[in-house]
């Protein structure tokens, strides 16, 4: 039998440092216009990928290549946009 979680709602895993948590704590991205977005409405169509609302989880998936692999895309992917995204929630916090 499984315990019980406290995570209701959708359950998401980070691409950064790949810790399980509810949708509610993590943030979209999804590739429009042929560069890395960030969905903050979660409206977007496509393929999306998730991270934590913390600079270094965004840091990690960098350096491991996630984006890429998550979306299924070839080539590098631009996080600049999505980098101040992220800043600006986790001072917010």
């Amino acid at each position: 039998m499984q315990r019980p979680t406290s995570m209701t709602g959708p359950v998401r895993t980070c691409v950064g440092c790949r810790r399980r948590a509810c949708s509610d704590e993590l943030l979209r991205l999804v590739v429009a216009g042929g560069e890395l977005v960030a969905d903050e409405r979660r409206r977007l169509s496509g393929r999306g990928a998730w991270v934590h609302f913390d600079p270094a989880c965004l840091a990690k998936a960098e350096r491991k290549r996630a984006f890429p692999r998550a979306l299924r895309v070839s080539g590098p992917l631009d996080t600049s946009g999505v980098r101040s995204v992220v800043k600006r929630f986790a001072t917010e916090e």
